[in-house]
């Protein structure tokens, strides 16, 4: 009796280590897993929002329309002083990384839509995009900030257009091959769902700021060798009006899913996306930088480069005709 029990033990014992030994220690690569899970009906907003969505843009005179009958919640994400200068009515004031934590505590359903002001609508589209890939499907970035709802605040625009011509003679309609198939970036949050390493990146990227996910056309002209340039345009403006040297073409909400092109990215180079007017890629940078890329949004976009051709061209740009001189309070 004693040897069959030490006989059934001691087979016990073998199908147990043997069973996990098969089982080796797989590592979780958290940023495959953080956009499978993001590009999957899963994720918060239930649909891959980068390639289907994005970016999400209200016009100053719906701002206006809703905000008079009490269906927009406004956040003005300006710096405090600015705020207390001039504000959109019923507008509140809340720091750019503290949004989403602040619509943690917001009862949104009297609401339509929730509309994010800053200067120029750049800020805001980086904020946006956080909100939107973290479930909240009513918020919107109003476009060009507050720059387009009165001239009082549309100084920033004004001083990137009377330069907004420098580098119109460097552009160029040579394409550029994308990069090689690589790697993903190397997230280390010791998580490993997909909702949890989101939890975790986004307290990384909001700690960080817009100011890490932004840079000026100035610096990236200044040595263009340093950046792998994005441009985030559909391939017929990528050729006319052309592009920055060495740009390299994706396509909005087709090529930067984890099937396409987004493992040309590189993970050992700073990426410098770049649109129109800086809005677009706001939102894109912001996507990038959760996903572990140290990636950048060029301010002002090509409307701070070339804006007389954009404007020739009927390109979107920020004009006179944009500004709706809309009141404020203070």
């Amino acid at each position: 009796m004693k040897k069959s029990i030490f006989l059934m033990l001691s087979i016990l014992f073998v199908v147990f280590f043997f069973s996990n030994c098969d089982k080796e220690d797989v590592p979780v690569i958290e940023s495959q897993v953080l956009i499978e899970y993001l590009e999957s009906a899963n994720s918060p907003l239930k649909k891959d929002y980068v390639n289907t969505e994005m970016p999400s843009i209200m016009s100053p005179t719906e701002v206006k329309t809703l905000n008079e009958t009490g269906q927009v919640y406004i956040i003005d994400i300006r710096s405090q002083a600015d705020y207390d200068s001039g504000h959109i009515e019923n507008a509140v004031n809340v720091a750019s990384t503290d949004v989403i934590a602040h619509l943690d505590g917001v009862d949104l359903s009297p609401y339509t839509k929730v509309a994010i002001a800053c200067y120029t609508g750049q800020t805001a589209g980086w904020v946006v995009s956080l909100c939107r890939i973290m479930g909240y499907e009513k918020v919107f970035s109003m476009k060009w900030g507050m720059s387009s709802w009165h001239e009082d605040f549309a100084g920033k625009y004004n001083s990137v257009i009377a330069a907004g011509n420098a580098y119109a003679s460097q552009f160029t309609a040579d394409p550029t091959a994308k990069g090689p198939v690589g790697d993903l970036p190397t997230l280390a949050t010791g998580k490993t769902t997909g909702q949890e390493i989101l939890d975790a990146r986004l307290a990384a990227v909001l700690a960080e700021g817009f100011g890490a996910a932004a840079i000026t056309n100035t610096m990236v002209f200044d040595n263009l060798n340093n950046y792998y340039i994005v441009n985030y345009w559909p391939e017929n403006h990528y050729l006319d009006p052309g592009h920055i040297p060495g740009a390299m073409q994706y396509t909005p909400k087709d090529a930067l899913k984890l099937a396409k092109d987004l493992k040309t990215l590189p993970v050992d180079k700073t990426i410098v996306v770049y649109c129109y007017s800086g809005q677009t890629s706001a939102f894109l940078a912001a996507y990038l930088r959760l996903l572990g890329y140290d990636a950048k949004t060029l301010k002002f976009g090509c409307g701070g480069m070339i804006y007389d051709v954009m404007k020739a061209k009927g390109l979107t740009v920020f004009s006179d005709a944009t500004i709706m001189g809309y009141d404020y309070v203070k």
